[in-house]
């Protein structure tokens, strides 16, 4: 299964586009369920093509979306040809994952155990059930970004290919090129904890604040309507505490204990953390931050002055989601070991002793 994934992924990929081409030529034509439509604000979402005119968008879908079926099979089954097709792709994959969406694939992560628990009890407060949280405006911004995704897969694979590289870890014969071996990976990846601990510093800072009565980059009213409404703060306040227990987590991307459990889990205690733990959840949290932190830049115009602190700190969120993909590529590169599918590199080093 692990050796086909660039074929599995080329197939859903050109499902997906196919799908969302069907549903352009759909919307094209009159059909209901046009996702980008203006609705009541309840409902409406930061999306970038929010209250897009059907005209336009739905045409261009359904040419995007046909075009890209074919591509992304030709990308799967025939030999690389050039850098068009992975250009395409890559400006699919941005587009669809990063640019469009906005902070839903966040949101919907973040509040994944409360929304497991709301569907077997319910929402509290006047919400009616999940469908008054996973709307379709909502579910097509998670589509959206699961096709970005998926383009971003099927290009990397195609690159891979291209170079003559093996398409499951990237390596080519010879030897590695220096910034890849783990002490290089080390030390830059170091650099990138640090940015991307400090990147969510202000909304941390900002959040607490407003729990305990300070309105630092808000007015005073906006704070009092905050406070006014039910479970507003506290919410901001779970956020920043799940902020900051993230930053602990990732600097054990740098540090021994992310290699092998510490004693305090005693369970666990002295055995080798597999990479896999590490490297999925923050690759997940990464590209889920940078289309809120851009969400937010769009943001700014309605939040001038003093309402700074609404929209500023979440913008920061692009460097916070690009710093931690950056180190926990950086993990990975220091984990990884000899590849089962090509064979080539060496088992992966010892842990970390020290860290200075």
């Amino acid at each position: 299964m692990r050796k086909n994934w660039p074929i599995w992924t080329g197939c859903a990929t050109a499902l997906w586009s196919f799908a969302y081409g069907v549903l352009g030529v759909f919307w094209a034509a009159g059909g209901a369920g046009y996702p980008f439509a203006t609705v009541e604000d309840d409902r409406s979402t930061a999306s970038l093509l929010e209250g897009a005119p059907v005209g336009v968008v739905a045409p261009a879908m359904a040419v995007l979306g046909f075009t890209g079926a074919v591509v992304a099979v030709l990308m799967t089954v025939r030999r690389p040809r050039g850098w068009l097709p992975q250009a395409f792709g890559a400006v699919l994959a941005v587009g669809l994952a990063l640019a469009i969406p906005d902070y839903t694939p966040l949101a919907i992560l973040a509040l994944s155990p409360a929304l497991l628990v709301f569907a077997f009890t319910g929402i509290p407060g006047q919400q009616g059930g999940l469908e008054d949280v996973l709307y379709w405006h909502r579910v097509n911004v998670l589509l959206l970004f699961l096709g970005g995704l998926l383009w971003a897969a099927t290009a990397i694979a195609y690159h891979r290919r291209a170079r003559e590289a093996c398409v499951s870890c990237g390596r080519r014969h010879g030897p590695p090129t220096a910034w890849t071996t783990p002490e290089s990976a080390l030390r830059w990846g170091r650099r990138a904890v640090w940015v991307a601990v400090l990147s969510n510093v202000p909304y941390e800072f900002t959040r607490v604040a407003w729990y305990f009565g300070w309105p630092l980059g808000i007015s005073d009213e906006f704070r009092r309507m905050m406070a006014d409404t039910p479970g507003m703060l506290e919410m901001g306040l779970a956020m920043a505490v799940l902020g900051i227990g993230g930053s602990v987590l990732t600097h054990g991307l740098v540090r021994r204990w992310g290699e092998v459990y510490p004693r305090w889990i005693w369970w666990r205690a002295g055995r080798r953390v597999p990479p896999s733990r590490a490297i999925v959840p923050a690759a997940i949290v990464a590209v889920v931050l940078i289309p809120a932190g851009l969400m937010n830049l769009r943001l700014i115009d309605d939040n001038p002055g003093s309402a700074w602190g609404l929209v500023m700190p979440g913008v920061l969120w692009v460097g916070w989601g690009t710093a931690l993909g950056v180190a926990a590529y950086a993990y990975y590169l220091r984990r990884r070991s000899t590849c089962t599918r090509c064979g080539r590199g060496e088992p992966a080093e010892p842990v970390l002793e020290t860290i200075s």
